[in-house]
C-alpha cells in the first residue's frame, strides 16, 4: 500500500489509453440517477473502411429518458447522442483516481464507489493517458426541441412568488413589530419628557415631607412622589441625602444626619453619591 503522496504508476507501465468525453448536463443528471440500477447506455464505434475515421455513438437506456420539468410537465430526453471526434495535440492529459484504504474509489467522473472514505492514507493511481477526445452531442430531434424549452421554462422561474393567503398566519414565531421592554422604556421616557421642572425649593418641600413618613426611598418611589425627572431629581438629592449602596436598605436614599428630625434612625453601612 502507498502512503500519501504517492502515485501509483501501473497504468502509465501498461501504456493504457482513455477517452476524455464531454456530455451534456441533462445527460450526466440522468446518468447520477441511474446509480446501482446497471447499464445506462450503449456506446458504439464502427470504422469505415480501413482509413476512414470511426463513427461512434453513444445510445441512452430508454428508463432514462424521463425528464421531469415545472408543474409536473415531463418529456422525453434524446436516447441518440453522435461523438465528434478529436485529437488531444500538443497536450498531455491523464486520468487519475483516488480512493482511501482502498474504501471509497474517485472517478474521473466525480462518481464514486465503495463503502465509503476509510480512515486510512489516500491512494492515487493513474489509470492512463488521454487519447482521444470527444464531444458528446444529443441528435437534433422532435424530443430535443421540447427538451430545450423545458429548460428555458425552468430557467425563467422566478426565484420568489407572491402568493395569497386563505387564512392568517398563526404560529409561534411570527414577527413582533416592537418588544415589550421597548415599548415599557419608551413610555418611561415619554413620560419623563412631559414632566417640567418645578421650582428647587418646591422639590425640596416635597422631598422632606416624603422623608417625614419613611426613612428609605427607592428612586422609582421618589419620582412618582414628586413627579421630576430622574436626573434633576437626584441632583437635588446629593445635597439633602446619602445613597445606600450595602447593607439592608441597599439602593435606597436617606436624609444626611443634619437634616433629620425623627427619632430612633437606623444607621446606615455606607454612602455613595450618585
Amino acid at each position: 500500500m502507498s502512503e500519501k503522496g504517492e502515485v501509483d504508476l501501473t497504468g502509465a507501465k501498461q501504456n493504457t489509453g482513455v477517452w476524455l468525453v464531454k456530455v451534456p448536463k441533462y445527460l450526466s443528471q440522468q446518468w447520477a440517477k441511474a446509480t446501482g440500477r446497471g447499464d445506462v447506455g450503449k456506446l458504439r464505434i464502427c470504422k469505415k473502411g480501413n482509413q476512414g475515421k470511426p463513427e461512434v455513438s453513444f445510445t441512452l437506456n430508454e428508463e432514462l429518458t424521463v425528464i421531469e420539468g415545472l408543474e409536473g410537465k415531463t418529456v422525453s430526453a434524446p436516447r441518440e447522442h453522435p461523438f465528434t471526434m478529436q485529437m488531444v495535440g500538443g497536450q498531455t492529459l491523464a486520468v487519475f483516481t483516488e480512493n482511501s484504504s482502498g474504501q471509497s474509489e474517485e472517478r474521473s467522473d466525480g462518481s464514486s464507489s465503495g463503502s465509503g472514505a476509510g480512515a486510512g492514507p489516500d491512494k492515487i493511481a493513474l489509470e492512463g493517458l488521454v487519447v482521444q477526445r470527444a464531444e458528446c452531442r444529443p441528435a437534433v430531434n422532435e424530443n430535443y426541441m421540447k427538451l430545450k424549452r423545458l429548460k428555458i421554462e425552468d430557467s425563467a422561474k422566478p426565484l420568489r412568488l407572491s402568493q395569497q393567503l386563505d387564512k392568517a398566519v398563526t404560529n409561534n414565531y411570527r414577527p413582533v413589530a416592537n418588544h415589550a421592554n421597548n415599548l415599557e422604556y419608551e413610555k418611561r421616557k415619554k413620560e419623563e419628557g412631559k414632566r417640567a421642572r418645578a421650582e428647587k425649593q418646591q422639590v425640596l418641600d416635597m422631598l422632606f415631607s416624603a422623608f417625614e413618613k419613611h426613612q428609605f426611598y427607592n428612586i422609582r418611589d421618589l419620582v412618582e412622589i414628586t413627579k421630576q425627572p430622574v436626573n434633576y431629581l437626584k441632583e437635588i438629592l446629593r445635597d439633602i441625602g446619602n445613597y445606600n449602596v450595602k447593607g439592608t436598605h441597599k439602593n435606597t436614599w436617606e436624609l444626611k444626619p443634619e437634616y433629620r428630625h425623627y427619632q430612633g434612625e437606623e444607621k446606615t453601612d455606607d454612602y455613595n453619591d450618585s
